[in-house]
């Protein structure tokens, strides 16, 4: 059990230590959702408005964008494991005195702490935005981020046990990524938009993640402007009833499981 326990500490370790070398991928990791925020944030704030009382455009996409961020840094996590195949690394890893299921595992955790890295630096944006920041909401927060990332680094890791090229990899990610974003509900309410599309929207596992850690966010600003944040109309409805965050963090943790389960399975499948 011991070398289980180093086994995945050896490999997270190593995740680590790669993205804080890879300068440029942390740049651009910051960089990107920097981008969205001001440019659609800068674009829209005055065409859009209020999405509720109390909450311009901005602040409502804020939270949006954090969750963005760490998906983003998790679901990329599988990378590396196309990169050791390519190098031959990989069965250097396979034939090493740890679990497939560590290996797993390792790779998960590495690849969360990075994004609950970028998602901390990205809080300093917070105030400049005028969202106060409390130590309760940041716990929260970050034990959503954990789980969150945890759970999308699963399809990272599985898709990159199929690829065998990083081209091909990021050309998957790229596809799986942007439609997972923009109907999540980042940069809009998932209940205001065609039934159709909401159908798609609260198919998708981030919008759940997006939706507690803006309810997280914005609580306080919601408190202030209405009795009840349901009264607000922001957040997700599924079969009449209103998500909480602890109720979204549930779905968030199943799906997870659902999907580091087939990561394992299908790693072990590696040859």
């Amino acid at each position: 059990m011991v070398e289980f326990y180093r086994g995945i500490w050896v490999v997270a370790y190593r995740e680590l230590l790669r993205f804080i070398q890879e300068r440029s991928r942390m740049i651009s990791s910051f960089a990107f959702p920097l981008m969205f925020l001001i440019v659609f944030g800068a674009g829209f704030n005055r065409i859009v408005g209020t999405m509720t009382e109390g909450v311009d455009f901005i602040k409502f996409m804020y939270p949006g964008i954090l969750s963005m961020t760490v998906v983003m840094s998790s679901m990329f996590s599988g990378m590396s494991i196309v990169w050791d195949r390519e190098f031959g690394f990989l069965k250097e890893i396979l034939v090493a005195p740890i679990s497939r299921t560590g290996i797993v595992i390792g790779k998960a955790i590495g690849g969360s702490a990075t994004a609950m890295a970028q998602g901390i630096i990205l809080l300093l944006l917070a105030p400049f935005l005028g969202i106060s920041l409390t130590f309760i909401l940041v716990i929260k927060y970050l034990l959503l981020v954990l789980l969150l990332s945890l759970s999308l680094s699963g399809v990272g890791i599985f898709v990159a046990t199929r690829m065998r090229s990083q081209q091909g990899f990021q050309m998957v990610m790229q596809l799986l990524i942007f439609p997972l974003i923009f109907l999540s509900g980042v940069f809009f309410p998932v209940d205001n938009v065609s039934p159709w599309l909401q159908v798609i929207a609260k198919v998708n596992p981030l919008t759940y993640g997006v939706d507690a850690v803006r309810q997280v966010f914005l609580e306080k600003d919601l408190l202030l402007a209405t009795d009840n944040v349901a009264d607000a109309g922001l957040g997700v409805t599924v079969f009449g009833h209103r998500m909480g965050v602890l109720e979204d963090a549930l779905i968030i943790g199943i799906l997870g499981f659902v999907l580091l389960s087939a990561a394992v399975w299908s790693f072990s499948r590696q040859e």
